[in-house]
């Protein structure tokens, strides 16, 4: 399963890569990478035509449900990377984060 670490993952993110978002709705509300995309793993196989062209780096909390989605989305041919470590580094690694819920955006 193709997988990055934070190390790995140039900032600003390039243009052209994709961030698909894979943890639940609340999660998302909390804090959330800009830009990215937001479908819940347990959404994935009804929600694939909604996937974009081009690489995408699949994130969650710790890097285990992202991995399920790597596994699968790689399966269905498309160019996907995990992030190693998911959202809980990408915050300590001090990477913008936005929220939907009017707080500052936290990891949940």
């Amino acid at each position: 399963m193709p997988t990055v670490s934070m190390s790995g993952v140039p900032d600003p993110l390039p243009e052209g890569l994709h961030v698909l978002d894979v943890r639940e709705q609340v999660e998302w509300d909390a804090g959330h990478i800009e830009g990215a995309q937001h479908v819940p793993l347990g959404e994935l196989t009804q929600r694939l035509d909604e996937l974009p062209e081009g690489q995408v780096l699949v994130v969650c909390k710790v890097g285990g449900r992202s991995g399920q989605a790597v596994a699968w989305l790689h399966q269905q041919g498309h160019d996907v990377v995990n992030l190693d470590g998911g959202m809980l580094e990408w915050e300590a690694a001090g990477r913008p984060m936005v929220s939907e819920t009017g707080q500052p955006p936290a990891v949940v």
